[in-house]
């Protein structure tokens, strides 16, 4: 989703807020779980429930949208794939720009060189509230313009209004979920898909056949290293206490990994270069997100994603309206279209992502629900490890320990 910092420019100070509300890992944990569940589980009666003004028909929001203007989207790469954009377009007449991105690092420092100019919609992580609160280039949604709001999963609004609401307006609102864990080549790697680790990255017989991530690489160390016992940490939660902390827990990590950096066949830092390290330069095994793979996947590559036993890395991604935004309107209209259940279950479908909306996960195939269950076997689920809410001094030093590991 880094080699950049995130961190603030030398421009103006923005101006004091309240205080965030403190975010509780565990209860963001159970909210994805719900979320899951919910997704996999029987929701065709859970959006039966919703009733006839929560599950409004494409047909009918068709003749109620306007036909005019553009709409500047600054967005994930692989987060809105066809027929969503083309589909929209048809039914409102609304033109879209898209500005795609690979890394949250890149979105941020744009935003921070343009001030947000020149788009409507912006994409942040639902933990990089605090960053983007620093920013100060959003504005707040108006909740009359939020038609379909009410079709987001509950625990997921939940989620987004604990962490961006401040000011008295909500900020952010969730547009897909999903996970970072181990990608491998089925003819390839010759492990035990049960005994799947963090630490068969670093198994002998794939040395120089891995990609990951920098920081999502050493991240994962630390939880492998937590779950074994080697260096208990909270599940790496301690590390965002303050900067003596994460040194504590990171400088071990970063030594490891830099010892032992021949492992390593590619950093990657797109859904792009995942998918043909795997598939053309010869990596057997990976931390990867899951769209990629799970893309791969459908398409009868010799390719699976599946949580490790230490639990998979949990995000959300969301859509900000920005505070510099010309075509509001169309931004509205643009929200209100993904907000229903088809075409939630399209992005869905078609990135290997998860839907947020209530009865899209009904609208799945029945191989992109297959291949869920098998990415998360038995109690996965339960063991999800969301990206703790970052302030901008954590990205920042997180980002000098990636770069020193990828210099190396």
């Amino acid at each position: 989703m880094m080699g950049v910092k995130p961190g603030r420019g030398n421009g103006p100070a923005a101006p004091r807020r309240k205080q965030m509300t403190k975010y509780d890992p565990k209860k963001a944990t159970l909210d994805l779980v719900r979320a899951a569940q919910m997704s996999r589980r029987g929701l065709l009666k859970a959006s039966l429930a919703v009733g006839a003004v929560g599950l409004t028909s494409p047909l009918y929001l068709k003749h109620a949208w306007s036909s005019s203007g553009e709409l500047s989207l600054l967005n994930w790469s692989d987060e809105f794939p066809d027929p969503v954009i083309p589909e929209f377009e048809k039914a409102t007449g609304i033109k879209v720009n898209t500005t795609p991105f690979s890394q949250n690092e890149e979105q941020i420092n744009k935003l921070q060189a343009t001030g947000g100019e020149g788009f409507d919609l912006c994409q942040p992580t639902m933990n990089r509230a605090p960053q983007y609160k620093d920013l100060a280039v959003l504005t707040p949604y108006d909740a009359n313009k939020l038609k379909n709001i009410g079709n987001i999963i509950p625990s997921m609004l939940g989620s987004a209004k604990e962490l961006w609401e401040w000011e008295g307006g909500l900020f952010w609102l969730p547009h897909v979920w999903g996970s970072e864990a181990i990608s491998y080549r089925t003819d390839l790697w010759k492990g035990d898909p049960a005994q799947i680790s963090y630490g068969s990255l670093w198994d002998e017989g794939v040395k120089g056949h891995v990609q990951g991530r920098p920081h999502s690489y050493l991240l994962s160390i630390g939880l492998w290293w937590d779950a074994s016992g080697k260096m208990p940490s909270n599940r790496m939660r301690d590390g965002y206490k303050d900067v003596d902390s994460f040194k504590k827990l990171w400088d071990p990590i970063l030594a490891f990994a830099i010892e032992n950096k021949a492992f390593v066949k590619q950093f990657w830092d797109s859904a792009d270069n995942t998918k043909s390290g795997l598939m053309e330069n010869d990596v057997w095994i990976g931390l990867t997100w899951d769209g990629p793979p799970i893309s791969l996947k459908k398409e009868g590559k010799p390719v699976n994603y599946t949580a490790p036993k230490e639990g998979a890395i949990a995000w959300v991604d969301g859509l900000s309206l920005m505070k510099s935004a010309k075509n509001i309107d169309q931004a509205y209209e643009f929200i209100n279209f993904l907000q229903t259940p088809d075409y939630s279950a399209k992005l869905a479908e078609g990135s290997g992502y998860n839907p947020v909306v209530t009865g899209a996960d009904a609208k799945l195939s029945d191989a992109a629900k297959k291949i869920f269950q098998e990415a998360f076997p038995g109690d996965a689920l339960k063991n999800l490890w969301p990206w703790p809410v970052e302030p901008t001094w954590y990205a920042e030093i997180r980002s000098q320990y990636a770069d020193k590991f990828k210099a190396a």
